[in-house]
């Protein structure tokens, strides 16, 4: 069995075909999917999709491009999801800071960072966290709450080896996704470097599909493949992948 951590199946990209591409999913082994939600906009697709069929699991958070002039609205909103019902929940996500296209919100993505944080530690939950181009200010914030543990996983990894380990020593698992696949993108040089129980698997659907569907519309279906890259950089049976893998995102979501 597989799980795909990360997929936003529930946007209109899948409306057409949504029974297929779970179909796909299950075809290939990937028999849980975790939904984690973007803003105000998607949290009512996203729950309808989780009552419609079974093995996806929904998160709840505000995504750190989502944080704009309305921020605090709308984190209220999204906190009011959560607490009504937390036990729907098997995570706070996806959360984190972007500063790749646009700066303007720097300091409200910290606090809204900051504040879905503190919202995992008092509902036990773990953590989803998207960071691009911000691993310095990731850093920052992990210091200011100064916690000796922490419980999450750093979505579609893309900071460096170092950073990726000192993250591990902190609790936090790591993200791999269809980047894994591409050829120059450095990800499996940083994969063969740390150990397979602190990764878990993904799709980021419907984004960066896994080679020999890059370019195209990602969907769950494709995290057969990540485990397949990873079966060859680890030089283990697509069994063992796919056992780890599971295990290690069983207990981290508490699936």
């Amino acid at each position: 069995m597989l799980i795909d951590t990360h997929s936003h199946i529930y946007e209109k990209d899948f409306e057409q075909d949504i029974v297929q591409v779970m179909e796909r999913a299950s075809a290939n082994g990937v028999k849980k999917i975790l939904l984690p939600n973007v803003d105000c906009s998607t949290v009512e697709p996203l729950l309808l999709l989780c009552d419609k069929f079974e093995g996806l699991y929904p998160m709840m958070g505000l995504h750190p491009t989502s944080v704009n002039a309305n921020w605090e609205e709308d984190l209220g909103n999204i906190r009011k999801v959560l607490f009504e019902n937390p036990s729907r929940f098997c995570a706070v996500g996806e959360v984190g800071l972007d500063l790749y296209w646009d700066k303007t919100f720097v300091e409200e993505q910290i606090e809204a960072l900051r504040q879905q944080m503190m919202w995992s530690f008092e509902l036990s939950l773990p953590i989803s966290i998207h960071i691009r181009k911000a691993f310095d200010e990731l850093f920052a914030v992990l210091k200011s709450i100064n916690r000796k543990t922490y419980n999450g996983v750093l979505h579609c990894f893309g900071g460096d080896v170092n950073q990726a380990k000192r993250l591990i020593e902190m609790g936090f698992k790591i993200g791999i996704g269809g980047v894994l696949t591409f050829k120059n993108a450095h990800l499996a040089e940083l994969v063969a470097q740390i150990d397979i129980d602190d990764i878990v698997l993904e799709t980021d659907s419907p984004y960066l599909a896994p080679v020999p569907f890059r370019g195209k519309r990602n969907e769950s279906s494709y995290v057969l493949n990540i485990a397949e890259k990873l079966s060859e950089i680890k030089n283990i049976s697509l069994e063992e992948v796919a056992e780890r893998t599971t295990e290690t995102a069983t207990q981290l979501f508490n699936l």
